[in-house]
């Protein structure tokens, strides 16, 4: 998922279309994990970015994206670009 979501509306409070672009990356990180792993991976693992813009945003953790939404509210930020893309992950043996 590559996408700039608006965080303003003419109609919808803000917090409103924030609540909404939370569950629609949560529906997609549902559908991901959801879908059949490759043989040999063990878990879908995701890279992601969020910023600005796209060219303005940093790799951030699947975990963080909640928090920099919510950040990004704060900051009044007209948009945020959030770039999801999944990959098979295998886990570390343990020692």
């Amino acid at each position: 998922m590559k996408k700039t979501f608006a965080l303003t509306h003419e109609t919808l409070a803000t917090a409103r279309v924030v609540e909404a672009i939370k569950h629609d990356v949560r529906k997609y990180l549902k559908r991901e994990r959801a879908k059949a792993l490759p043989k040999g991976a063990d878990f879908w693992d995701f890279d992601c970015r969020f910023g600005a813009d796209a060219t303005s945003s940093q790799p951030v953790h699947v975990t963080e994206i909640n928090t920099l939404i919510s950040q990004a509210e704060a900051d009044q930020l007209a948009q945020c670009y959030i770039e999801i893309m999944a990959k098979p992950g295998h886990r570390a043996p343990k020692e």
